[in-house]
């Protein structure tokens, strides 16, 4: 139950907006259609890459139980094994290099700190509702927040008091973000729906995509607008965040049978999808409402999270075939 030190918590953040709230504000995308990709040590479901600030890029290695990091640099990975049973979903890196990782396996937020390069004592905060948690935003001053589809639930966490919050919703609450103002959207992936928790109030409210639209993920822009990929019937879809209301949807490219799972906006509020069912990648601009469709190099690639990077160069986790890709 929410108490009143709870909600007065809920101030506005000081996020930068874009993307997947991560801490590294992406850059401006400018791709030559140059796909690169790098089998990761262990391909035991990796997935849900994270930039840190030095530019490095993070894995959680979810049945193989451990934390992947590649050096775009030198181009080599360090992997590191995890708490037994964590079996990580998501994960973000903060401005003090710290790693936090949802652990899906055993209802936790790990917190990793790095010094020199290397992990430090592994920290396992037990989430109130035990469950799974599953994808994890970081609101640029001290909140993490995830959902935690199992339960029905979305947690803020508060690194300074350790605290936990929890906002009960349904439809098993997936992919999230936050819009400028600090107000958390998430997506109820079994149901048709996108939910919103108010920065001010911590209500919860809830805006109807329409039957059998699935949202997967959602992607704060620059603008201050939403976009949300729906898995179920193929579109991308344009949300106001003041208004709380939908702008215009769109058919993506390959339609209903592409099955849109990821989604991730640059530094020009462009916007990146995959469609994971044909094995492609597609960039949207607003501005011409016009589709780029990159083909991917590797058939089965199962994408479920991408990142764009402070240099504007898009990363995603084949899930299914190992490999960390990027497009430049």
């Amino acid at each position: 139950m929410r108490t009143l030190l709870s909600i007065l918590m809920l101030l506005p953040a000081l996020a930068t907006a874009g993307g997947s709230n991560y801490t590294v504000t992406p850059g401006i995308s400018q791709p030559t259609g140059k796909i690169s990709e790098w089998p990761v040590p262990t391909p035991k479901f990796a997935r849900d890459p994270a930039a840190a600030p030095d530019g490095r890029i993070y894995i959680a290695v979810m049945h193989g139980n451990k934390l992947t990091r590649f050096d775009p640099a030198v181009r080599t990975f360090d992997e590191w094994a995890l708490p037994d049973g964590t079996r990580p979903h998501g994960l973000i890196v903060d401005e003090k290099g710290t790693v936090w990782m949802t652990g899906n396996g055993n209802g936790t937020l790990l917190e990793i700190p790095f010094e020199q390069g290397r992990p430090g004592p592994m920290i396992a905060h037990k989430t109130p509702s035990g469950g799974g948690p599953h994808t994890i935003i970081f609101d640029g001053r001290n909140a993490l927040w995830f959902t935690n589809q199992p339960v029905n639930n979305v947690t803020r966490f508060d690194r300074v008091s350790k605290k936990m919050t929890e906002f009960a919703t349904r439809d098993g609450p997936y992919g999230l973000a936050m819009d400028r103002d600090g107000n958390v959207w998430f997506c109820q992936a079994s149901g048709q729906r996108v939910g919103r928790i108010d920065a001010g109030t911590g209500q919860v409210t809830e805006l109807d995509l329409g039957r059998g639209s699935m949202p997967r993920r959602i992607a704060a822009a620059p603008d201050n607008t939403l976009w949300v990929v729906r898995y179920g019937d193929g579109k991308l879809t344009h949300i106001d965040a003041k208004t709380a209301k939908v702008i215009k949807s769109y058919d993506t490219p390959a339609g209903p049978g592409g099955h849109p799972y990821a989604v991730t906006v640059d530094g020009a509020g462009k916007v990146w999808l995959n469609e994971i069912g044909t094995d492609a990648v597609a960039l949207f601009d607003p501005a011409t409402e016009k589709f780029r469709v990159f083909a991917l190099p590797t058939k089965n690639e199962g994408i479920r999270k991408m990142i764009v990077d402070a240099k504007g160069r898009l990363w995603y986790m084949g899930s299914h075939s190992g490999k960390l890709g990027m497009i430049e």
